[in-house]
């Protein structure tokens, strides 16, 4: 496939009540591991490939630190990849849409707290704003990059909980308008939050999913469209690699 037509598969999947299962890899093998067990495209979650390099998460590794893994990915497996990009790595979005397409990957997600400025979070409009110039760059080619607008508000706990989700909504909506195509708002819902997160937003949205405690069938029925592992897909072959060397330490 052309990266342009990767791209449109990649938008495709999103499936409202038949999520898209993107299982967060980090490296050639792990990509290749993935797609053995039959998935059909995958997101790199920034935190297992800063684990996978001896580096701290948060933007611990640069924008071509990130390239130049990738690129190993990209040739190592034939399918849609999504990169997560933190929140830009300080990088202009054409570079960051011209280095992601140059790399072969075909969709981003970006976050809204900024680990150059102390881990602040972006204003809701100047979020929507930098997704707005991720979405232009991204016009300018023959590649329709597709963007996953994150929010921290619940993993950072910012702000009173009681309008927490009230809060995300509207944030989300700008970053909608702004371009995007995918909403991610980050973190471990109620089932009552997760419902009125995918009734009341206008995307997809991006749960995230524990590849063990979680199912499929349990969050397509909460109607969310992608699902990804973030980095506990990582964490849980590291806890199964440590029962299996157990007996030989």
């Amino acid at each position: 496939m052309t990266l342009a037509t990767k791209a449109t598969t990649l938008l495709e999947l999103h499936v409202l009540g038949n999520p898209v299962i993107l299982p967060t890899v980090w490296d050639a093998w792990s990509a290749n591991l993935a797609v053995s067990a039959g998935f059909t495209a995958l997101t790199v979650g920034s935190h297992p490939v800063s684990d996978s390099i001896g580096k701290p998460d948060n933007e611990g590794i640069t924008f071509d630190e990130l390239l130049t893994r990738i690129r190993q990915i990209t040739a190592a497996v034939d399918v849609p990849i999504s990169v997560d990009i933190e929140s830009g790595y300080g990088e202009d979005p054409k570079r960051l849409i011209e280095g992601l397409i140059d790399a072969g990957a075909v969709g981003l997600n970006i976050e809204d707290t900024v680990h150059s400025e102390g881990g602040r979070l972006r204003e809701a409009q100047e979020h929507a704003d930098f997704v707005g110039a991720l979405r232009a760059a991204s016009d300018a080619t023959d590649v329709h990059v597709v963007i996953n607008a994150r929010t921290d508000l619940f993993v950072k706990q910012i702000g009173d909980e009681n309008d927490r989700v009230d809060r995300a909504i509207a944030r989300l909506k700008l970053a909608a308008a702004a371009g995007a195509d995918v909403l991610y708002p980050v973190g471990f819902h109620s089932d009552d939050d997760q419902k009125r997160l995918t009734a009341e937003l206008p995307l997809p949205v991006n749960a995230i999913g524990h590849p063990v405690k979680n199912s499929k069938s349990a969050l397509a029925q909460l109607g969310v469209g992608r699902v990804s592992f973030g980095p506990i897909f990582q964490m849980v072959l590291a806890e199964r690699a440590n029962e299996v060397l157990a007996d030989w330490a």
